[in-house]
Parts: C-alpha cells; structure tokens; sequence
C-alpha cells in the first residue's frame, strides 16, 4: 500500500471549483446536497448548503471530510469495514472518524491536499458527487 504525504492546503480558488463540480453532479439529479472541503491541515476551507439541504447534513459533510483528510483515504473504506463487523466494528469508537460514505481526500502529484465531504442523500449518491468534485483536482 502506498503511503500518501501530505502536500500544501488546497487553495480557496481550488476548493471553489471542486464545489462547483459537486454542485453541478447533485443538480443535474436533484439532489439539495451539503458540499464540504477541508484542507490538508484538517481545517474547512470552504462549506456550501444547496438550497433546500437539510441542516443536520451541515457537520456530517465537515465530518466526512475531515476523516478523509485526517485518515488519507475515502469514508467508503470504513462503510465496508464496520459492515463487515468483528473487528471492524472498534472503528465506531474511533474518535474523529465518521464511517460514512461521502468523503474523499483531493490529490495533487500523489498528495493529499485536501478533501471533500458530501451529505444529504443516501451514501451512494452522497459518494457519487464527492467523486465528481474529486475531478477537478485528480483530473
């Protein structure tokens, strides 16, 4: 497994544009989503509500975030882990890590500059417009 480094914070010009992407994913299928990007030192640098999003969706997208940044891989990874259950389940008591699918760390040059974290629809939608944010940076 390749270990990731942590490269400079994603910039607000940057976060910017992977909202942009996201927003337009959860728009052409009418999703109101919550769209959060965080940056390499685990900060958010840019949070967006759709209109209509509901509010508790709000620190589930920081918090999706955050772990992707903080752990430097996609939520998705613990959605199959604590599924799986036996030992997968010690990652509930995981301080600072929501397992829940939606967040994915931003690349540059096999970096982790950032990450993007989506909430308000079911997991998998949730994931496929963190993924289409991701293309802007990953390409």
């Amino acid at each position: 497994m390749q270990v990731l480094e942590y490269g400079p914070p994603i910039s607000l010009v940057d976060a910017k544009q992977v909202i942009e992407a996201a927003e337009a994913e959860a728009s052409a299928n009418r999703w109101a989503m919550v769209i959060a990007v965080a940056d390499s030192t685990g900060h958010i640098v840019a949070l967006h509500r759709m209109d209509h999003a509901q509010f508790g969706s709000v620190p589930i997208a920081q918090a999706k975030a955050l772990t992707a940044v903080n752990f430097k891989r996609p939520t998705k990874i613990f959605v199959e882990a604590v599924a799986q259950g036996g030992l997968g389940l010690r990652l509930l008591s995981t301080p600072g890590l929501c397992p829940l699918e939606g967040g994915i760390p931003l690349l540059r040059d096999d970096k982790v500059i950032g990450a993007i974290g989506i909430s308000a629809a079911r997991s998998t939608q949730d994931g496929q417009v963190a993924l289409a944010g991701t293309k802007v940076i990953h390409g």
